[in-house]
């Protein structure tokens, strides 16, 4: 058995082939009843061609269906074989005669299975089969007179036609006995012979029901193994098909349609994709009762399948799995399942169409939904929104609240907003926002909450009063609305398109609306009152200048102090940073607050908040550290240097962002501005004892100190200012340049100058003179002019940087032009007094 189960199909039908014509051969060679034998022979001959059409197609019929049938015709001829050489039996033309049938029934096995054969093989198929099934084989009549021919042909033709009978009935009987009892290979036998009965219908509806085939069936269903269960499913398809023949078979379906058989019905939606189409496939033939439709409505996990079914990849599946679905969606449970199993339509249906109470029953279950965004994006393409915002706005209370608790839930996402916004419910939430009566007060909270998901578009903007509205709500709203008001309000501040809006905000009172809410007990309400303050001060730094006195300031540091909120601080810090850096008075309120060392505290902490916070956490320091690093301000930059910025400033300028880099580099700059006048000379009086060797620095031509005289040098940030110039992104350009710039100066440029070549420096320069913005490509080439007024740096990058100077003289803004000509006349590629710039 091993073997044979490990045989290709195409070596399978060879070796059937070869049997066959053996047993043709011996059937021809018979001596006893030659005749019966040779018309025997005739038939297994005619089995050849179809052989050979089965192996030329075996990609198309290689399916385990088809390779069983072959295998009991397989079985057959090897039983015809063993009663040819044992033809001295006492009735060999009966039992030629049932071994013709059974290949004949072997063969309709086959045509069963063969589902994706060309028409021209089933219909030789099927007529070898049907002359098979009705061959009769008669040889014993001694036709001696004409007459009695007559009367013997009579009688042997009733005789044959009550044999006939009690054959069929025997066979119907073994069917029913080994559909009950039999094992696994006789249950195997016994599906095969009701499909056959089926097929030359000759089962009654009496002994289906009798012998209670359709319980036996769905027992079986539920232990059987998956080729079994299959054939099992097209059987009972097929019985239930027999009631458009005989109205009196209903009775079959009926039996099929308890809850029981449903259920078991109901676990093959999940098994493989053959068994799963045809099991959903009878489920929609039965669901023509009523009964049958609330029922299969209440079997647990039906509905999930049917969905999963319907949004798979086999197109009838799908099909019926969409048919039954839409069957089931009269009853309002149902659908609610479907939805919940992520099947919207019909609800949507129920929204358009649907009663009063069902509108509100399905934007009720909506709006308790947790719905992925992937749904809620499905729910806005399937039109869900527009009749919600119908009954909210002509819908009695019930039907406003659950409209509004769905427009919520489906507002979280940013692509439905589009919907509400054409829909024109902002005015009508405005409306109720502004409304004292108290029967509608339990409705601003989720109308304020769509407010805010609406804010995010654009389209706002076009009636400039809406966030001036929204303002003067504040302070008659509840927290819940005030934090969703702040939450619309930061979503319109914040777009790019808004600065008229701002302006206008600022201009009626805004700031000082929004400063009492940093005092609030809620994190929620200080967070986004500081993210609305930080966007609308941005562009607006002077204004917040005036309105934030040192009690505010105060409160701020506080919060970036004590916080447990990562993001109250990271919002906290951004607002610090929009104050001007000129702002003296709020600089001195900011150092008596020990602001510096919660700064250098809090930058050791950035790496434990998400990516996105601590990025914006350490930008806004860096921001905040250009006010402590100002240069007319020595004393405080001794403070801050002593606090450790400097370090600081220099990992910024290794691993934070683009940002970060740029203001990191522009307190870099301004603290190396003053290392000149504060390098301590060699021959300083003031130092008792010299300092190492390594203190000296060849720029200053002095003694250098990271924390006395700020050098750039001794600093360390040399190697990371040149390393992000030959990187990929340009906003820190000019920063960086005008940090290196510091150590070019009138009285450094040579000493200066040799520190950048000896670093690589001049490769970064060129780099920005091809890639970078026009200032940028300004500050580069002013510091070229003064690297190339030196002879050896002439001739180690003079040639390589020709190509490029004289593309950037051709193309470049006119502003660089006098510039790249000094440079060009350092490089004797043009005379100093030239005009051609």
């Amino acid at each position: 058995m091993n073997q044979m189960d490990s045989r290709s199909f195409p070596q399978l039908l060879s070796e059937l082939l070869a049997s066959a014509d053996e047993v043709a051969s011996l059937a021809k060679d018979s001596e006893t009843e030659p005749e019966t034998f040779n018309e025997f022979a005739v038939f297994v001959e005619k089995f050849s061609p179809i052989l050979n059409d089965l192996r030329i197609n075996n990609k198309a019929m290689d399916t385990p269906q088809i390779r069983k049938a072959v295998e009991s015709l397989e079985t057959e001829i090897r039983r015809a074989r063993t009663l040819i050489r044992n033809s001295n039996s006492r009735s060999p033309v009966k039992q030629i005669e049932d071994v013709t049938h059974d290949l004949g029934r072997c063969l309709g096995l086959v045509l069963l299975a063969s589902l994706d054969v060309s028409a021209e093989i089933k219909q030789k198929i099927g007529a070898l089969h049907k002359e098979m099934i009705n061959a009769k084989f008669n040889t014993n009549v001694v036709v001696d007179r004409e007459l009695e021919l007559g009367a013997e042909l009579e009688i042997k033709e009733e005789e044959e036609f009550e044999l006939e009978e009690d054959r069929v009935v025997l066979d119907v009987d073994d069917v029913a006995l080994q559909l009950k009892y039999g094992n696994d290979q006789e249950f195997k036998a016994a599906l095969s012979g009701l499909s056959v009965l089926i097929r030359d219908k000759l089962v009654r509806n009496e002994w289906i029901s009798d012998e209670g085939i359709i319980p036996i069936l769905l027992n079986r269903l539920g232990s059987s193994k998956q080729c079994n269960r299959l054939t099992i499913i097209l059987l009972l398809r097929r019985l239930a098909h027999l009631k458009e023949e005989n109205k009196r078979l209903s009775m079959v379906q009926e039996k099929m349609a308890d809850l029981g058989s449903l259920s078991t019905l109901v676990r093959s939606l999940s098994r493989d994709i053959e068994e799963s189409r045809e099991a959903v496939g009878l489920l929609l033939e039965l669901s023509e009762l009523q009964a049958v439709r609330r029922r299969i409505g209440r079997i647990q996990g039906c509905i999930v399948m049917l969905v999963a079914l319907r949004n798979g990849e086999e197109p009838c599946a799908s099909h019926d799995a969409g048919k039954l679905l839409n069957s089931l969606s009269t009853n309002t449970q149902n659908v609610l399942h479907m939805a919940e199993a992520g099947y919207f339509k019909p609800l949507v249906q129920y929204l358009k169409e649907g009663s009063d109470m069902s509108k509100i029953l399905m934007a009720t279950a909506l709006s308790r939904m947790e719905l992925t965004d992937q749904s809620r994006a499905s729910l806005g393409e399937e039109g869900a929104i527009e009749p919600l915002v119908k009954m909210f706005s002509s819908g009695k209370l019930e039907a406003k609240l659950s409209a509004l608790g769905a427009l919520q839930n489906l507002s979280r996402l940013t692509q439905n907003v589009k919907h509400l916004v054409r829909s024109g419910i902002v005015a009508s939430l405005l409306q109720l926002l502004f409304s004292v009566t108290s029967v509608l007060m339990t409705l601003r909270e989720p109308a304020s909450a769509i407010l805010a998901s609406i804010a995010q578009s654009d389209s706002v903007l076009v009636n400039q009063d809406v966030a001036q509205k929204m303002l003067s709500l504040l302070s008659l709203s509840s927290p819940v609305i005030q934090y969703h008001l702040l939450r619309a309000l930061n979503s319109i501040v914040i777009h790019s398109s808004a600065s008229k809006v701002r302006s206008r905000m600022k201009e009626n009172g805004a700031i000082q609306l929004l400063l009492p809410f940093l005092t609030e007990r809620s994190t929620e309400i200080r967070t986004v009152a500081l993210n609305v303050l930080n966007n609308l001060t941005k562009d607006l730094p002077k204004e917040l200048t005036e309105e934030l006195g040192e009690f505010h300031l105060n409160i701020i540091v506080n919060i970036i102090s004590e916080s447990i909120s990562e993001d109250e601080k990271a919002a906290a810090l951004a607002l610090l940073s929009n104050i001007p850096v000129s702002d003296k008075k709020a600089t001195d309120i900011l150092k008596k607050a020990h602001l510096l060392p919660i700064l250098i505290s809090l930058m050791g902490t950035c790496t434990t908040t998400s990516a996105s916070t601590s990025k914006w956490m350490e930008e806004s320091i860096a921001g905040i550290l250009i006010r402590f690093t100002i240069p007319s301000d020595k004393k405080l930059q001794l403070l801050s240097a002593e606090q450790g910025v400097i370090p600081l400033l220099v990992k910024l300028l290794s691993t934070g962002s683009p940002v970060a880099k740029c203001r990191a580099a522009t307190s870099l700059a301004q603290l190396s501005h003053n290392s000149s006048s504060l390098s301590k000379s060699r021959t300083s009086r003031w130092l008792c004892v010299p300092p190492s060797v390594e203190a000296f620095c060849e720029v200053h031509d002095g003694y250098c100190f990271v924390k006395n005289t700020f050098c750039l040098i001794k600093s360390g940030a040399i190697p990371f200012l040149l390393q992000s110039l030959e990187g990929q992104d340009r906003e820190a350009d000019e920063a960086i340049l005008g940090a290196l710039s510091t150590l070019m100066q009138n009285e450094t440029w040579e000493s200066g100058s040799k520190v950048i070549v000896k670093a690589s420096g001049v490769q970064a320069i060129l780099r920005v003179l091809e890639v970078g913005n026009v200032k940028s490509q300004e500050k580069a080439l002013w510091m070229l002019e003064r690297i190339f007024r030196i002879q050896a740096h002439r001739v180690q990058y003079g040639e390589p940087s020709q190509a490029l100077l004289i593309d950037l003289a051709q193309k470049g803004a006119p502003t660089l032009k006098s510039t790249i000509a000094k440079i060009l006349a350092h490089l004797e590629l043009l005379q100093v007094q030239s005009s051609y710039f």
